[in-house]
């Protein structure tokens, strides 16, 4: 695999986290260097280790994962998309609850954002390819493009205030509808 389609692969899988980090950008938590290397260092951590895993696991049992994986990246990006619409309606209230770069938060959107990385050590495994050097690559574009999102979406949150969040909680309800829909139309249905 040249280094050109491993960095498109990179950067197709970086897309959810990106679109993550744009939206947590926007909240309080995202101020000051800790929470932006937390958030950023585990979503390119996650990124770069699923598709491991996904390798490791190859195709004894990929029929199990398969059923489900997809339902469970929809049910945690719609949870978090809600409480995200739910705080830039209500700006006033403390929608955020939790500090998304600490505790069960950032597991629970690292996992997120990194299940399709998953089919991707899955594939690799099926083709009989390496995955050290293609779980490296997507690791550090999924935090630099983390790390982007996050200084972006405070820029953004600091122009137009809650209405940022509404947005991206919809983005977010859209992506997990995305992977429902893209692994629904792509294989048989389950």
């Amino acid at each position: 695999m040249s280094f050109i389609e491993v960095v498109l692969i990179a950067l197709g899988m970086a897309m959810d986290a990106f679109a993550v980090s744009l939206g947590i950008g926007t909240t309080p938590f995202a101020s000051g260097l800790r929470p932006l290397f937390r958030l950023s260092f585990h979503f390119g951590l996650f990124q770069a280790l699923m598709p491991v895993l996904g390798w490791l696991v190859g195709l004894t049992i990929s029929q199990y994962i398969a059923a489900f994986d997809h339902w469970l990246a929809m049910g945690l990006l719609t949870f978090v998309g809600i409480r995200m619409i739910r705080s830039g309606l209500n700006p006033g209230s403390m929608g955020h609850e939790a500090d998304p770069s600490r505790g069960a938060s950032l597991i629970m959107l690292s996992t997120a954002v990194s299940i399709d990385a998953f089919a991707i050590g899955l594939s690799l495994a099926m083709l009989g390819l390496d995955i050290v050097y293609p779980a490296i690559v997507i690791g550090v574009v999924t935090s630099s493009l983390s790390l982007i999102g996050l200084l972006a979406g405070r820029r953004l949150g600091e122009r137009f205030g809650s209405r940022v969040e509404v947005l991206v909680g919809v983005t977010l309800i859209a992506i997990g509808l995305r992977v429902v829909i893209t692994h629904l139309a792509s294989g048989p249905m389950l």
